[in-house]
C-alpha cells in the first residue's frame, strides 16, 4: 500500500489486517505519520524512486497494490500545480512502472469526487463527465485515464474509488485526522471550540435550505471497507471499474456545526465569510453502483456518529 501512514490509508491498513491480509506500507512521511503504522510494515520511500519500488515489490509476494499516496489540498494545488502533477501523476506512473516490471496486475486507486468539478446535478453518478476545476482534481483524472491505458495495453486491472468527504475516526482509537495544514471542516470546527477563534463559514447565500454548502460526509471506516471490497473484487477476477463512495445524503455546514455542538456540549464560534471560488452548492454521491456490485453498505456514517468518533480522537490528541 502507498500512503498507508496517512488518514484514510492507516484506517484501511487496520481494516485489512483484521481480515487477515499481510500489508506492507510505502510512505515518504511528508504528509503521513510514522505513529500510524507498525514499524515492521513501514518502508519509508518516495514514489519517484522507481528502482527502489521495483526492488521492494520483487522482494516479497504481492498480489495487489492499494494506492493512496497523493497531495490532496485543492487550494495548494492552485498555487503550485507543478508540484501536484509531479507528485500525483509522476508518482503514480513510477508505481505502475514498478508494478509492471514485477508482474503485479491489480490496483485499487484513491480517486476523488473532485474529478466532477461543479456538477450539473446531484446526486452525482459515475457517468458524469470529467470537469475538474483544480490541478488536484485534474491530477486524479489524469491517473484514472492512465489506468485505462494500462488496462488496455498491459491488462492491469484497477478500481478507482471516487470518494466524497472522508471524516470521523476509528472508534477503537489511536488514528484519525491529522492534516497539516488542516482544511477539513470537522477538525476545523473542533479547533474553533478549542481555541475560541471563530470558524469561517465560506458563503451563507447558496441555493440550499440554510444557505451553506451541502456535502456527503462518509465515515473513514466505511471508506476503508470500500477499499477492502474493491481489493477482493479484483482478487476474485473482477474487471476494472470506477465507483463513487458516499452515503447518498448530504449535510450542510450549519448542520455539521449543530451536530458538533450537540456532541461536545459546546458552542462553535463562527462567522460567515464570502464564498470560495469553485465551491459547488451541493456534492452528494450516487453510490448505488458500489452498493449493487460490491455489496457495500455504510455502517458508521450517521452525521452524529461521525462527529462523535472525530471528537473522541480530538480529545486524545489534546492530552
Amino acid at each position: 500500500m502507498t500512503g498507508g501512514a496517512g488518514y484514510i490509508g492507516s484506517h484501511t491498513v487496520r481494516a485489512l489486517l483484521k481480515r487477515g491480509y499481510d500489508v506492507q506500507v510505502v510512505d515518504d512521511l511528508s504528509r503521513g505519520y510514522r505513529h500510524n503504522v507498525d514499524p515492521s510494515r513501514l518502508h519509508v520511500m518516495n514514489l519517484a524512486d522507481t528502482e527502489g519500488l521495483t526492488r521492494l515489490l520483487a522482494s516479497r509476494p504481492c498480489e495487489a497494490v492499494i494506492h493512496f499516496a497523493a497531495y490532496i489540498a485543492v487550494g495548494e494545488s492552485m498555487r503550485v500545480p507543478e508540484v501536484y502533477f509531479a507528485n500525483n501523476v509522476g508518482g503514480s506512473v513510477s508505481l505502475l512502472t514498478a508494478m509492471q516490471r514485477c508482474g503485479i496486475a491489480r490496483l485499487v486507486f484513491s480517486s476523488t469526487a473532485a474529478v466532477y468539478g461543479i456538477p450539473e446535478s446531484s446526486p452525482i453518478p459515475e457517468d458524469s463527465p470529467y470537469a475538474p476545476v483544480s490541478p488536484y482534481g485534474e491530477s486524479k483524472v489524469m491517473v484514472e485515464k492512465i489506468l485505462g491505458w494500462f488496462d488496455r495495453i498491459h491488462r492491469l486491472r484497477s478500481v478507482s474509488l471516487r470518494y466524497f468527504n472522508a471524516s470521523g475516526a476509528d472508534p477503537e482509537g489511536g488514528i484519525g485526522e491529522e492534516h497539516d495544514p488542516e482544511t477539513h471542516l470537522i477538525p476545523l470546527v473542533f479547533r474553533a471550540i478549542r481555541t475560541g477563534n471563530p470558524l469561517t463559514v465560506f458563503g451563507g447565500d447558496y441555493p440550499t435550505p440554510d444557505g451553506t454548502c451541502i456535502r456527503d460526509y462518509i465515515h473513514v471506516n466505511d471508506l476503508a471497507e470500500a477499499h477492502v471490497l474493491a481489493l477482493e473484487w479484483l482478487l476474485s477476477g473482477g474487471g476494472s471499474d470506477r465507483f463513487n463512495v458516499g452515503t447518498g445524503s448530504g449535510h450542510s455546514v450549519r448542520e455539521v456545526i449543530a451536530a458538533a455542538e450537540e456532541v461536545t456540549g459546546r458552542k462553535v464560534p463562527h462567522v460567515v465569510g464570502p464564498r470560495r471560488e469553485g465551491d459547488p452548492p451541493a456534492l452528494v454521491a450516487d453510490s448505488s453502483r458500489l452498493r449493487r456490485k460490491l455489496n457495500w453498505r455504510p455502517r458508521l456514517s450517521d452525521l452524529r456518529e461521525i462527529v462523535r468518533t472525530a471528537w473522541q480522537f480530538e480529545q486524545t490528541r489534546a492530552r
